[in-house]
């Protein structure tokens, strides 16, 4: 899958890390967690961290980037004093001093997707299509990382695993360094507020959809490796399941062309939240057969892998111009901000009090709640 353009490799790289360091916190800082003697709460409340500062962090960042016109600067500022916070994990594990630390890394780390997928975005023009293959090294680096920390987590101490975090970190922030600006195309929308783009029923219902498939995704990413451990899995199989789902979006990310061609956007994210249904029951009711798990977890290639792209290339067209960064921000930030945060923390509880069968089965009725939503406002004329 090379990349002959060398803007294109410097946001493959960019990707590769980022979501290396997705691959590393997300599915097993838990565990760190759990080692440091944090509860389910507890636990559930840390790693909604990200999510809540995401609810607020993108939409200054987008309004930086929009006013300045230039995103790279706030890239390579704001990650830097994200990677400088997350330093704070190595000084002490008490729930509010992690608290403290993580919300302050996660507030300047939240601002390095939507600036960069609005520069990507931006150097791609209207060829959204080969959007895929850059983003597509994003799935690379999350299975390079869930992969390989799995293993190390089987041979040596969950102690271990926030250095590891911070390597990929240290990569992320290098490709800051490395990307160019883009110039942003004007647009007919430039005089209008933002305010009367997000106003349309169609906008509403897309982000509050979406914001669903994040609430879906909740238990998924805060109590999905603590599942399969106690269901009796190896920390190293565990980091292989992960993995299999993000090399069926790999299959999606580089399929994404031919899939534009054959059906709208629409029909594509409709047909996303569906199978997502069908995963997350087969997750909360059949996890202990390896076969209905491995299904499961092919069909993350639904869940985020072709819902992400389709999500992505729709909210391209509904912010465009001087609106593009802030349009990714309000994107991401109702998504897996608001929606991030929610799903995190109800499934603290929800985990603690009704167990994995009933969590999971909420997951699943939360993404059948956005595909009823999508199906009744969004159409295809709108986008």
């Amino acid at each position: 899958m090379p990349l002959r353009d060398p803007t294109c490799r410097r946001l493959g790289g960019f990707y590769f890390f980022y979501f290396a360091y997705l691959g590393a916190y997300a599915p097993f800082f838990t565990l760190y967690l759990l080692w440091v003697g944090r509860s389910a709460v507890e636990i559930g409340l840390l790693m909604a961290l990200p999510a809540v500062a995401r609810i607020v962090a993108p939409h200054l960042w987008g309004w930086l980037a929009d006013v300045s016109g230039r995103k790279t600067p706030l890239l390579r500022a704001t990650a830097a004093a994200g990677v400088a916070c997350f330093l704070g994990v190595f000084a002490g594990s008490g729930f509010h001093w992690l608290f403290a630390v993580l919300l302050f890394a996660s507030f300047f780390l939240s601002a390095s997707l939507p600036l960069v997928e609005a520069t990507t975005l931006a150097h791609l023009g209207g060829d959204t299509g080969r959007y895929g293959t850059v983003r597509v090294w994003g799935s690379i680096g999350y299975i390079v990382a869930v992969v390989a920390i799995g293993y190390a987590l089987d041979w040596t101490s969950v102690d271990f695993l926030p250095w590891l975090i911070l390597a990929t970190l240290a990569g992320m922030l290098f490709y800051c360094w490395r990307i160019p600006e883009a110039r942003t195309a004007g647009h007919a929308t430039d005089a209008l507020p933002i305010w009367s783009i997000l106003a349309r029923p169609a906008v509403v219902a897309m982000i509050a959809a979406c914001a669903l498939m994040a609430v879906a995704h909740g238990p998924y990413y805060t109590f999905y490796s603590i599942h399969l451990i106690e269901l009796g899995y190896t920390k190293a199989m565990t980091g292989w399941l992960w993995a299999l789902g993000v090399i069926c979006e790999i299959v999606v990310f580089l399929w994404l062309p031919r899939l534009y061609a054959a059906y709208t956007l629409r029909a594509v994210l409709i047909a996303s939240f569906a199978l997502a249904v069908v995963r997350f029951l087969l997750i909360a009711w059949g996890a202990q057969y390896l076969a209905l798990l491995l299904f499961a977890q092919a069909l993350h290639a639904a869940s985020f892998g072709s819902f992400h792209a389709a999500a992505i290339g729709i909210v391209h067209r509904l912010f465009q111009g001087r609106h593009l960064a802030r349009g990714q921000a309000i994107y991401g930030s109702f998504t897996f901000g608001v929606g991030g945060t929610f799903g995190a923390l109800a499934s603290g509880y929800s985990w603690q009090y009704l167990g994995a069968g009933p969590t999971f089965s909420l997951a699943s009725g939360a993404a059948l709640a956005g595909m009823l939503l999508l199906q009744w406002q969004l159409k295809s004329r709108e986008i």
